[in-house]
């Protein structure tokens, strides 16, 4: 377990991160940012012919002046005598490989110090060089607490080494999980809302693909899980429906407001330039054929191409019949048909049938794709 805990304060446009160790032997790896380039412009000035390498030219000598030792004359013949920080022998072998540079006759010998040598500047408690998340942001996900993956590589990386554990109590969309699996550290994320879950498990997915195995642990599961979800929370019930078929939840919903007959969308392309749409509707208790009347009516309004009605219960044969009168969305992309509305059970859900659709989707923003490192399996935690 990493031995920090970090805690934000705001203070006016800035923030404060307080680190919380447990003992004095807690980790705390000094972090580097990348050189200035007018630092380097003006320091690393030269360029190694053939490798390519940018270098400056440090001192050799040592500013121990009582050292006989190291007082010779080098390179021997040169006149140039003084007290250097190298044995003689270790003089000439780095003189010649390249390493010693003596830029004329009567010059003091310098050696090189290659930029891809050195860790850079050292980051001081001021971070400045961190972008903040804004809508044209390329990480920007919509969840109103993300944060940027820099600020938490620099955090986990400070206070934790390789396979070590993370834990995120208010682990929102991920950034945490998807950072510490990029860092090969073991982690835990943990979050009250399903709307968060379905977040971070698409988060994973997007940005790892099928190279990372990870357990929810605390949702349904089966058919009794669900029902009992239904009955405690219904808002927490819609979010965990919708994440079974990789929806968005309507976000009129995530302030518990009016739906409009809309719990969910999944955005999908099937011809150029051209976002469709799919409205979900989620229903957890009695259910009857004027409520797929209803969404017939809600997906010509929102000029949606399907409409699907998830149910806890069992559909009846009358809403199975209106069902099948709305028709079917013809995909010119894919040359199929694809029924226009369509009823699914959880039950169903559960054992894996799917939504008929065409097969490009873009539901959640798509986080950076990243080649996964191999773990022990992780975990996401519903409380």
């Amino acid at each position: 377990m990493s031995n920090f805990s970090v805690c934000p304060l705001n203070r006016g446009k800035s923030n404060v991160l307080l680190f919380y160790a447990k003992s004095d032997k807690a980790l705390f790896s000094k972090q580097y940012r990348p050189h200035d380039p007018k630092y380097l412009e003006k320091f690393y000035k030269y360029v190694e012919e053939g490798t390519g390498r940018r270098y400056r030219l440090g001192d050799l000598t040592n500013p121990n002046k009582n050292r006989p030792n190291l007082t010779y004359e080098f390179p021997p013949g040169s006149g140039v005598t003084r007290v250097w920080r190298w044995t003689k022998k270790r003089m000439m072998k780095a003189y010649k490989d390249g390493y010693v540079v003596v830029s004329g006759k009567g010059k003091v010998a310098m050696a090189k110090r290659y930029l891809d040598e050195m860790e850079g500047s050292s980051v001081t408690d001021i971070w400045d060089d961190i972008e903040h998340l804004h809508g044209a942001h390329q990480e920007t996900l919509g969840y109103p607490t993300q944060k940027p993956e820099t600020l938490l590589e620099r955090i986990i990386q400070t206070s934790s080494s390789k396979n070590e554990m993370v834990l995120d109590p208010f682990c929102g969309c991920g950034t945490t999980i998807t950072v510490a699996q990029k860092l090969k550290r073991k982690w835990i994320g943990i979050d009250v809302t399903h709307l968060a879950i379905s977040l971070m498990r698409h988060r994973l997915m997007d940005t790892f693909g099928n190279t990372v195995e990870f357990n929810v642990i605390g949702e349904p599961t089966d058919l009794k899980g669900a029902e009992a979800l239904a009955k405690q929370d219904p808002y927490q019930f819609q979010w965990w429906a919708c994440g079974l078929v990789g929806a968005r939840p309507a976000e009129s919903e995530k302030k518990k407001g009016g739906d409009k007959g809309i719990d969910g969308y999944i955005y999908f392309h099937d011809e150029q330039n051209k976002t469709k749409k799919i409205i979900i509707q989620v229903k957890s208790g009695n259910v009857n054929p004027g409520m797929i009347r209803d969404l017939r009516g809600v997906i010509d309004r929102e000029k949606a191409q399907i409409g699907v009605f998830i149910t806890l219960q069992e559909p009846t044969s009358g809403m199975k019949k209106e069902a099948l009168e709305a028709g079917y969305y013809k995909s010119p992309g894919w040359n199929k048909n694809y029924q226009k509305l369509q009823i699914l059970t959880i039950k169903e859900l559960l054992d894996g049938k799917e939504i008929s659709r065409p097969p490009v989707s873009v539901t959640f923003k798509k986080a950076k794709k990243h080649e996964a490192e191999e773990h022990e399996q992780l975990k996401i935690i519903d409380k």
